[in-house]
């Protein structure tokens, strides 16, 4: 039975788990790395910590996410010096995550030398994008120069949740047409269509597509202009501002969903608005992607808001009943991974809880049966 280490290294934190085939042996999440009398000082020290409180006894591999992998790595590789340094040139792409799974490898790769080491990327789920969808409509030479089209992110989430839909409704993967929302700190959509990603809202950057927890989502990009003209802000200043002090936090203050839902139900107009805001962007793109698709069998929502927070599932897709997607009040208010529409409906709307750590997992051992890499003695 092979022995798999995940290891998920967050901008400042790190989640972990061993599995033993399909079972857990353990796991667990570092947090606040780098943050004044919080946890580790780095991603190095937090690694070698969990390395070492862990039984890694006939480990088969250690499965790595790499949160951008460029027009590159397209599927999950074995980790050599050529890929590690291919992964390090990509860090302009991704310059708040690359470096922390960066960090994770290379710690990873000391530390077990004769495990095999895998990279498993966020964006390779959308390397299937038709060009159409991954192209933006700017100077050709310019977007070549500088690697600039739709990577999309959350892949191996929306991966993980599109194959769980087919299981949970019976169906076989290949022909289910699937819109999936990653509802979370970070959000976004993906149209799967027979297991390819054909369309996804994040784009160059997890910036791009739904409102999220600290993050604007879609804006017009005169607003950048204007900021930087009339506001004297610095480049920096407006990155900071729309990665980290827009969405749900630049509208009402805090970027917790349950607190912005207190707030709605207690009357508190920022609140309504911030809401409203939120859900007509995903009504909006479930719109669009049942266009794109042209049949459409499920709808899920995964990740914390999408799995926890009824209200928001049911004004998502509250005016979408000539689609066939409809909401059934008392299923929708349960737990676990379900089907929340009613009987005979025409497109089955679920939740699903994702599960990223074991997609990873899948992967690796996907990537060392393939290449018959075993540990070494």
């Amino acid at each position: 039975m092979s022995r798999v280490l995940v290891l998920n290294c967050g901008s400042s934190s790190v989640k972990y788990r061993l599995y033993d085939g399909e079972e857990v042996r353990g796991r667990g999440t570092v947090e606040r790395i780098g943050e004044s009398g919080g946890g580790p000082a780095d991603h190095e020290t937090a690694v070698r910590e969990i390395l070492d409180r862990l039984d890694l006894a006939g480990l088969t591999a250690v499965g790595h996410r790499v949160v951008h992998g460029g027009r590159r790595f397209t599927e999950p590789v074995l980790v050599d010096d050529p890929v590690f340094a291919a992964i390090e040139g990509l860090v302009p792409l991704a310059p708040l995550h690359n470096p922390a799974n960066l960090a994770g490898i290379r710690v990873a790769r000391e530390a077990l030398p004769g495990v095999p080491q895998v990279a498993v990327f966020d964006t390779a789920f959308h390397h299937t994008l038709p060009e159409a969808a991954a192209t933006y409509a700017i100077d050709r030479d310019t977007a070549t120069r500088y690697d600039i089209r739709r990577y999309g992110f959350h892949g191996t989430s929306h991966s993980y949740v599109s194959r769980r839909t087919a299981e949970l409704l019976g169906r076989p993967y290949g022909k289910l047409n699937t819109i999936t929302l990653h509802l979370g700190n970070g959000a976004s959509a993906c149209a799967v269509a027979g297991g390819r990603s054909v369309a996804t809202s994040m784009g160059m950057s997890p910036l791009e597509g739904l409102v999220m927890g600290t993050r604007s989502g879609d804006l017009d990009p005169t607003i950048i202009f204007h900021l930087r003209r009339e506001g004297g802000m610095s480049v920096d200043d407006i990155d900071d501002l729309l990665n980290h002090r827009s969405g749900l936090l630049g509208l009402t203050g805090v970027n917790d969903m349950r607190e912005v839902l207190a707030r709605r139900d207690a009357g508190d107009a920022a609140a309504v608005l911030a809401f409203d805001v939120y859900r007509r962007r995903i009504t909006g793109y479930v719109g669009a992607y049942y266009a794109l698709l042209g049949r459409v069998d499920a709808v899920t929502f995964t990740a914390g808001v999408g799995e926890h927070a009824a209200a928001v599932r049911a004004a998502a897709l509250a005016g979408l009943e000539r689609l066939g997607i409809t909401v059934d009040p008392e299923r929708n208010a349960g737990s676990g991974d379900r089907l929340i529409s009613p009987d005979g409906a025409e497109v089955a709307v679920c939740v699903i809880g994702t599960d990223e750590e074991r997609e990873i997992a899948r992967e690796t051992r996907t990537v060392i049966e393939a290449t018959r890499v075993t540990p070494a003695a």
